[in-house]
């Protein structure tokens, strides 16, 4: 695909998320909270490329959200809080992953999530600091030094969304592309080989892993900033299956996938909510089955192939 028509489609899909927000203002919110989501799982997508699964990503959600929530009393600057909301988690990804990267499958995802659960606790013990389960509310928040009312505030949540959204999803292409991005499916593959190369495949996967956290942290901050109300939920085990629920669903043949996936995801949820308030669960994981059993490729691979299908007809 050229550079021209990406950059095509990112505008036509970036217009379409206004003109639906703007014509169904309800789901600006929704759409706000999708993409957050979306940048999240696109870390996710980035650790499944070296054939890894994070089942403890929340964790660097939650403790994005809740610095965003602790800095806001002393600097209420969107612009400011966001993007160290997002360097403390990919430095927390720093720490974590010298640990983290040395197991490989299954021990590399349940020890993210044992480490997911111990921030969870401390959010849910310390009530002092934390307030407990309660959260915390974060205060109104300048956006460029501008005092926006309610409206104009979720216009411009959902616009940075949109445009870190796109930042990241173009930085996760250049990425792939690098020797390093490439390095990641020796280590899904033949991690014996690249290390005979010469490349340690530590190293890459610790550069892949904070990258991802850093991912993470951002959606958080969006997140938590959109919401303006954070709760240890964010870093329970549920929130991560969620991530993984979305990158299935969205598929990892593109950076386009979880944005699609966390999309649909959030659409799916609030009007199966609506409509069968007591069995929403059971919706989502039945949209989860179809997807596995009839496009394992997700609700990318559907696009595509019917994108494919228009053209030779």
């Amino acid at each position: 695909m050229s550079r021209a028509r990406e950059v095509v489609l990112v505008l036509g899909a970036a217009g379409l998320v206004l003109a639906i927000a703007w014509f169904v203002p309800w789901l600006r919110f929704v759409l706000t909270i999708a993409l957050a989501k979306g940048l999240a799982v696109l870390g996710i997508l980035l650790l499944l490329r070296a054939g890894q699964v994070s089942f403890g990503h929340a964790l660097y959600l939650a403790f994005a959200a809740y610095a965003a929530a602790f800095g806001a009393a002393l600097v209420p600057e969107t612009l400011i809080l966001l993007p160290l909301a997002a360097l403390g988690a990919a430095l927390l990804g720093l720490v974590v992953g010298l640990f983290v990267v040395r197991y490989r499958e299954i021990f590399f995802g349940m020890l993210n999530l044992a480490l997911s659960m111990v921030f969870y606790s401390v959010l849910e013990k310390f009530y002092a600091i934390t307030h407990g389960t309660d959260g915390i509310r974060l205060p109104p928040t300048t956006f460029a030094g501008q005092v926006l009312g309610a409206e104009a505030q979720g216009w411009a949540m959902l616009s940075l969304a949109l445009v870190l959204s796109a930042f990241f999803a173009w930085l996760m292409r250049i990425y792939l592309a690098s020797p390093l991005g490439q390095a990641l499916a020796g280590i899904k593959t033949r991690e014996a080989r690249l290390e005979f190369m010469g490349m340690s495949a530590r190293r890459v996967l610790l550069s892949a892993y904070v990258l991802s956290a850093l991912m993470a942290g951002t959606g958080g901050a969006v997140l938590g900033m959109t919401t303006r109300h954070v709760t240890p939920a964010l870093a329970y085990w549920t929130t991560s299956g969620e991530l993984v629920f979305i990158a299935i669903l969205g598929g990892a043949g593109s950076v386009a996938g979880p944005f699609l996936g966390a999309i649909a995801y959030e659409l799916t949820r609030v009007y199966a909510a609506a409509l069968v308030a007591d069995a929403w669960q059971m919706i989502l994981g039945f949209v989860l089955l179809l997807v596995i059993l009839f496009a394992p490729g997700g609700l990318w691979a559907i696009g595509r192939a019917l994108m494919g299908g228009r053209r030779q007809a």
